[in-house]
């Protein structure tokens, strides 16, 4: 029995695929050598992080860096930080379910005009409506807020767009025998097609988050004090006027970096399931 077993293995072990596995594996250790430099030069000396040739492995390590790093208001910025993505991750997974379940399923005038918008949205760049929205939000004294931080991200084209998408895969004939049923369109929408909307839900909440988290543009020109301040731009600030600690930098990045790994592994399966399906219906 073990014999067939191996047979079988080296049957199926053929030239091309030994090439497609040698070729993965080294792109995942070109994409993972990044982060993994970040790390290492968090627990490196300054000395050291910026040597050449430069030292591949910490002979040395130090919790240097990190004391360094939470003398500064690293805490408050953090909880900045997970306020908003989640606030902006719960909003627009929210909003893009309805959003995307009504344009997909439901017939109104105007539906294909407001989808057509939405999908003209997302070629828009964000730094066009930056200074209208700016305006706007300083007349509603919104500016250095959490509301003039979240609520204007809440509308996220490519939300609605994705859940639209995902949505059109429901069989109507679903949803016209639960209206037979006797249910109501909210516990129509939150029994039976938020349920079958999971997969795409956690690629959004997947998307949502990092984007949020690491939207430092926007932060930048909503915030005014320190103690609104996210974690991108509380480790930014850490660059000196005419030296720059590396060290430093790699362990406020490697910090920065923790929630997004968290979230990714958290809704893995979702994001896979979801983002397959999608290209599979289409």
């Amino acid at each position: 029995m073990q014999s067939k077993k191996v047979s079988a293995w080296k049957k199926e072990l053929t030239i091309p695929k030994i090439i497609a596995t040698i070729l993965l594996i080294l792109a995942t250790l070109f994409f993972i050598f990044p982060f993994y430099w970040v790390v290492s030069g968090a627990f490196k000396l300054q000395t050291v992080a910026t040597t050449i040739p430069p030292e591949w492995f910490p002979l040395k390590p130090t919790l240097q860096n990190w004391t360094e790093l939470f003398k500064n208001p690293v805490e408050r910025w953090m909880f900045n930080s997970f306020i908003i993505a989640f606030a902006e991750m719960a909003a627009i997974c929210i909003v893009s379910s309805c959003a995307g379940y009504v344009l997909a399923k439901k017939s109104f005038p105007g539906r294909g005009i407001i989808f057509t918008m939405f999908v003209a949205a997302m070629a828009l760049p964000k730094q066009v409506i930056l200074v209208p929205l700016f305006t706007m939000l300083a007349d509603f004294g919104w500016v250095n807020t959490y509301k003039g931080l979240i609520l204007p991200a809440i509308g996220w084209p490519f939300g609605v767009f994705l859940m639209k998408q995902f949505a059109q895969t429901i069989p109507g004939e679903l949803i016209e025998a639960a209206k037979i049923d006797g249910s109501s369109e909210i516990r129509l929408f939150g029994t039976i097609i938020l349920p079958l909307l999971k997969p795409a839900v956690g690629a959004l909440a997947i998307f949502t988050f990092i984007t949020s988290w690491n939207d430092y543009f926007s932060q930048l020109i909503m915030t005014r004090s320190t103690s609104m301040m996210t974690l991108p731009l509380g480790v930014a600030t850490l660059r000196g006027e005419f030296t720059t600690n590396y060290g430093l930098l790699m362990a406020g990045a490697a910090l920065a970096s923790i929630p997004m790994i968290a979230i990714f592994l958290m809704f893995q399966k979702a994001f896979t399931q979801g983002i397959t399906m999608g290209a599979v219906k289409g």
